[in-house]
C-alpha cells in the first residue's frame, strides 16, 4: 500500500467525482482509478460504489477513509519531526478558524511564519461543528474556535481570550451617547447580525433570551465583512465581538458602546486533537501563543476605541 493511493482516496471522497479528484491530484483519471482498484485488491474489500458515476464509498470504504486520514496525518508528522531535527521547520500547518476569530488569527500566524520561514500556513474559515469533525478525522492540525457550549471531542485546548461584545451604531443614534447599553435595548434596534447557523449568533440569541427578549435582524449574513458593509451604511446597528476591531475598526460616522457583560463570556482558544505525538507544526504554534498575549493585545485595542 502506497501513501499516494490513500491520497487519491481522500481526494475522491472530498471531490465526489473521479475527474475532479484526478485533477486535484495532478494525475490522469485512469491512473487514479487504477490506484484505487489496486488498493481494493490489496485490502481485499470493495471501497468505492461504482456505477456510471461516483456513487459514494462502501461501509468498508468509509472505514478505510478514516484510516487514510490518520495515516496521512502521521506521515506529515513524521516529515515535520525530521525537518525539526534539521533545525528548520517546514511543511504546511493546516489551521481551521471560526469566521468570528479570523480577524485575530493573524496575531498568531504572522509571528509563526516569521519564526519558521520555511513553513507554510493553510488557513480555512470553518464552522465550529466542521472544525470538530475535521480535527477528529485528522484533516486539521490545529483550530481556533469556541471552547465552551458545544462538544469538541477528544482534544487539548489552549485558551486565548474571552469574547467581549459591543454595540456598533451610528453616531446620531439614540443610544450613541450612553456609557453602556443593555441587551434588551439593543433588541429594539434595526439590526444586522450573523446568520443563525453560526455559533456567534447562537451565543447572542442565548444572551438575548437571558435578558427576556428576542432579537429579530433585518439583515443576516454569514460573513463579518458583509455585516460591516451593511452597518457602514448607517441604516442598521449590530453587536460585534471586540476581536473584529483588529481588522475592521469602527466605520466613519459610527461608534462602539460596551454591552453589559453576559453571565459567562465565551472563550476562544486553540484546539488540537489529543494524540501522541503532537503535530510538530501545531506544537510550534502553541508555543508562540503565550508570547503573543492575544487577550492583552485585543483588550488594549478595545480600550483605545472606547477612549
Amino acid at each position: 500500500m502506497l501513501l499516494r493511493q490513500l491520497e487519491y482516496l481522500v481526494a475522491l471522497a472530498r471531490e465526489r467525482h473521479f475527474a475532479r479528484a484526478a485533477a486535484a491530484c495532478h494525475v490522469s483519471q485512469p491512473s487514479l482509478s487504477a490506484a484505487i482498484r489496486k488498493l481494493e485488491r490489496e485490502l481485499d474489500v470493495p471501497i468505492v460504489r461504482r456505477g456510471r458515476k461516483f456513487d459514494g464509498l462502501t461501509p468498508e470504504g468509509e472505514r478505510v477513509l478514516l484510516w487514510a486520514h490518520r495515516i496521512l496525518a502521521e506521515a506529515d508528522a513524521l516529515r515535520h519531526d525530521l525537518s525539526l531535527m534539521r533545525a528548520s521547520l517546514s511543511g504546511t500547518l493546516r489551521m481551521g478558524v471560526i469566521p468570528t476569530a479570523l480577524t485575530a488569527a493573524s496575531l498568531l500566524t504572522t509571528p509563526f511564519c516569521e519564526r519558521h520561514p520555511h513553513a507554510r500556513v493553510s488557513l480555512a474559515s470553518l464552522s465550529s461543528r466542521e472544525i470538530t469533525r475535521r480535527l477528529a478525522e485528522f484533516e486539521l492540525d490545529v483550530a481556533m474556535t469556541y471552547l465552551d457550549g458545544e462538544p469538541l471531542g477528544n482534544v487539548r485546548i489552549t485558551p486565548l481570550y474571552e469574547e467581549r461584545y459591543l454595540l456598533l451604531t451610528p453616531d446620531d443614534a439614540e443610544l450613541a451617547t450612553r456609557p453602556f447599553v443593555r441587551w434588551a435595548e439593543v433588541a429594539a434596534l434595526p439590526l444586522c447580525l450573523l446568520a443563525p447557523e453560526m455559533r456567534n449568533r447562537r451565543i447572542l440569541d442565548d444572551i438575548f433570551e437571558q435578558a427576556g427578549v428576542v432579537a429579530v435582524a433585518a439583515v443576516e449574513t454569514d460573513t463579518v465583512s458583509a455585516l460591516y458593509a451593511h452597518v457602514a451604511t448607517h441604516r442598521w446597528s449590530s453587536v460585534i465581538a471586540h476581536a473584529w476591531l483588529h481588522m475592521f475598526g469602527v466605520p466613519e460616522g459610527m461608534r462602539v458602546i460596551p454591552l453589559e457583560d453576559p453571565r459567562q463570556a465565551p472563550r476562544i482558544g486553540l484546539v488540537i486533537a489529543d494524540r501522541t505525538p503532537e503535530p510538530v507544526l501545531a506544537r510550534a504554534l502553541l508555543d508562540i501563543a503565550p508570547q503573543v498575549d492575544v487577550r492583552g493585545r485585543l483588550d488594549r485595542l478595545l480600550h483605545d476605541y472606547l477612549r
